[in-house]
């Protein structure tokens, strides 16, 4: 009877790992397609279009409105659960993308995935891109979505800011912006496979080179290149590892095993700890890069711990 009832769990588990193995092996078609180390404007282009074929294959939830609109040239889209949620606590997502390529359909899927996992309203938001659009123009756009959120009458306490990617150091350096200037910081921080180290020494480029079926090394140096051409990459203001994290808020960090970024994450989750910061850090085994816009089962199961997250520290 035992041997029975464990059968449907293991063809569930066999499952779900073919689709795993069959959406590694389309990243790395995908990928691998749209010269992804070139910043050459067709290559960019293709760049670009390969991002919203991603946006495309991670359909967002259902149960939601999209609602899309311009504030000061910015392209911004609500993002609210059709139930019953919270009308007072806001998430502001920064997309990643590298800083040169993502847009609001690539958000949309994160954006909603949030949204239905918390019951909380997601502002998502299309900054400039690189290298059109260099450093800071992004940082500058990620304060015209959060001054906007302040506008409307939220408070700091009532935004968590989350990012994906470039999107996770878009979260980081807004945060640590306003930290500079002496604003209130957001109440939270939630980071999917965050990008926190341009100068791209942590060892996991190394252990996990062969693993990682989204990003390469040439990649990273490509990108970085476009968005701060000039840029000293151990400054904090593009590295957010190497900055002050005292008086942060409460963070979440999520990472895949097989990613190149992965000591992103850890080194930034211990740099938090030594700053005295409430910080989470889970690694997935087995998943990618931002793992969490796909239709595999640990999407959803880190769709659940993000929201009890911010359950904890509410």
């Amino acid at each position: 009877m035992k041997y029975h009832a464990l059968l449907p769990r293991e063809r569930a588990e066999r499952l779900n790992k073919r689709l795993t193995e069959g959406m590694m092996a389309a990243l790395k078609t995908i990928h691998s397609a749209t010269s992804p180390d070139s910043m050459d404007p067709s290559d960019l282009n293709r760049q670009r279009r390969g991002q919203e074929v991603l946006g495309r294959l991670a359909s967002p939830p259902i149960g939601f409105s999209w609602e899309p609109f311009v504030h000061q040239d910015l392209p911004m889209a609500w993002v609210r659960p059709e139930r019953g949620h919270q009308r007072r606590k806001i998430i502001l997502y920064c997309h990643g993308g590298g800083y040169t390529s993502g847009n609001l359909g690539y958000a949309r899927v994160l954006a909603a995935k949030m949204a239905s996992a918390t019951g909380r309203e997601t502002l998502a938001f299309q900054y400039r891109l690189a290298p059109e659009h260099p450093y800071p123009a992004a940082l500058e756009d990620a304060l015209t979505a959060w001054d906007y959120l302040m506008h409307l009458g939220y408070g700091a306490r009532d935004v968590v800011v989350a990012g994906d990617s470039a999107g996770g150091n878009l979260a980081l350096e807004l945060t640590l912006r306003l930290k500079e200037t002496g604003r209130m910081l957001p109440s939270k921080l939630l980071l999917f496979s965050p990008w926190t180290d341009m100068t791209a020494s942590g060892g996991s480029y190394t252990t996990a080179r062969d693993l990682d079926p989204m990003i390469t090394s040439d990649y990273v140096h490509a990108v970085r290149g476009a968005y701060a051409p000039q840029g000293n990459w151990e400054d904090p203001h593009l590295s957010p590892l190497f900055a002050d994290l005292h008086g942060f808020p409460p963070t979440l960090i999520h990472v895949g095993e097989r990613e190149i970024l992965r000591d992103d994450s850890t080194r930034l989750a211990q740099t938090m700890q030594q700053a005295e910061v409430p910080c989470i850090i889970r690694t997935w085994p087995d998943m990618w890069h931002v793992f969490q816009m796909f239709p595999v089962k640990s999407a959803g199961e880190a769709m659940e711990h993000m929201a009890a997250f911010l359950q904890q520290y509410d």
